[in-house]
């Protein structure tokens, strides 16, 4: 298109611009000719031979042909023609200066075979019209230097062109293509196809924009497995005592179960419902806890005291497995800036945590660390510990290490998401270090008050 503009257009404005520059040249030349034939030939007397001499010759540099015309019309001299250098044979027929205006273009009255750039001057002596000094150059002459102008704008506009098509090859391979990729890829995630390869190679934005995409869209494949896990375990950790419940119900009902045994049974429904009702509430409370903007009551409290308060309520089953629990606190007092009831909740869903898959016999460790303005709270058991693929789905919820749903069956998947969310709340990380067959280790951190 930019070929196509410069050829349509400007070749044309060009030859336009050329030609009135030409014909300003020849205007200025033919004057200064015009006083000089009027000089030498009525006031000086100067031979027609000397003068059409000098008219030669300076036609012969401009590369023009130059006439002297009288009043009338007839050609007196002519530069290409001496035999009309004494007197003239040749007329113009229609002859009107006026209409040439200046100059003009054209054969000149049909005297040319070829398209001619005409200039005249008036010859004037004593405010009387003596004849016309006429120049004619062929337009010919003026297209060829408008072909040389033009052959240079030829020349950069390919050099542009050429330019133009390697950054248009760049843009290709760099911009588009990578692109389109993520393009497609998107409307495959949009299908719900989160397997769809995305890879872009380089170091540039696209790259980084596929890699993200790709990591967001395996994200979100992570995120509806974990919610057809999440329904899933949901839905056996009810229908497992709702099972239960009905059976016993129905065997109490149609007699298989005898009346005097339907007190042992009937406390057996009613641990059930408890269950029930403890998993309900763990799902409530986890629900809350994720509700952005959560209430806090932050206030300061003495964690070493809050330690062994929780401590505490273990200790019938501590003394039933033998399981002994040590404490390496700071100082007698540790004051921390967080919410009291829900860090109280942490230390045990963590400590029963550690008591559930403890052996026998085995001691549990719990350390508080200071370390610049924040205090590290440390639960280590020597249990069976978690697989190291396991580490980073612990706290999601209904997640056991167990597949067959964990050795404690009554143990509902939640408190170490309910954990996760509680120090999520306060700004804090909480973070876990385990070895299968050695123990497990959970540390999080608090604010010193």
């Amino acid at each position: 298109m930019s070929f196509l503009t410069v050829s349509y257009f400007s070749s044309g404005k060009l030859k336009s611009y050329l030609l009135e520059r030409q014909a300003d040249n020849l205007m200025r030349e033919i004057s200064t000719l015009a006083n000089f034939y009027t000089s030498e030939t009525h006031i000086r007397g100067g031979s027609p031979e000397m003068i059409f001499g000098y008219l030669k010759s300076v036609a012969s540099y401009s590369n023009c042909e130059i006439w002297v015309v009288d009043a009338a019309g007839r050609v007196i001299m002519n530069t290409a023609d001496p035999s009309l250098s004494a007197a003239s044979e040749l007329i113009i027929n229609e002859f009107d200066p006026v209409s040439i205006r200046g100059h003009m273009t054209g054969n000149f009255y049909g005297h040319f075979n070829e398209e001619m750039l005409t200039v005249y001057a008036p010859l004037n002596l004593n405010f009387k019209l003596r004849g016309y000094l006429i120049t004619h150059c062929t337009v010919q002459s003026v297209l060829r230097r408008s072909d040389e102008i033009l052959r240079i704008v030829y020349q950069t506009m390919l050099i542009i062109l050429l330019l133009s098509l390697i950054i248009l090859a760049v843009f290709t391979v760099v911009v588009y293509r990578p692109l389109r990729k993520i393009t497609i890829a998107t409307e495959e995630y949009a299908k719900g196809n989160y397997d769809y390869p995305l890879t872009a190679s380089g170091g540039d934005e696209m790259a980084y924009l596929a890699g993200t995409l790709g990591y967001m869209a395996s994200e979100i494949a992570r995120t509806e497995d974990n919610e057809k896990k999440f329904i899933a375990n949901v839905s056996h950790d009810f229908k497992s005592p709702l099972t239960s419940i009905r059976g016993y119900l129905e065997a109490m009902l149609d007699g298989t179960i005898p009346p005097e045994l339907h007190s042992k049974y009937i406390g057996i429904v009613l641990n059930e419902t408890q269950r029930l009702t403890k998993l309900t509430g763990s799902l409530l409370q986890l629900n809350n806890l994720n509700v952005k903007g959560i209430l806090l009551d932050i206030n300061a409290f003495d964690i070493n005291a809050m330690i062994k308060r929780t401590c505490e309520t273990f200790e019938g089953r501590c003394i039933e497995r033998h399981i002994f629990i040590e404490l390496v606190l700071t100082e007698e007092s540790m004051e921390v800036l967080a919410d009291e009831g829900k860090i109280e909740q942490v230390l045990y869903n963590l400590l029963d945590n550690a008591i559930k898959f403890s052996p026998d016999h085995s001691t549990i460790k719990i350390e508080t660390t200071q370390k610049n303005e924040k205090l590290f709270v440390s639960v280590k058991d020597s249990g069976i510990g978690i697989p190291k693929e396991s580490l980073g789905l612990v706290f999601d919820r209904f997640y056991k290490t167990d597949p067959s749903r964990g050795k404690d069956k009554k143990g509902t998947g939640l408190g170490l998401a309910i954990v996760k969310e509680i120090i999520k709340a306060h700004d804090e990380n909480i973070n876990v270090i385990s070895t299968e067959g050695v123990g497990t280790e959970f540390i999080f951190s608090l604010k010193l008050a």
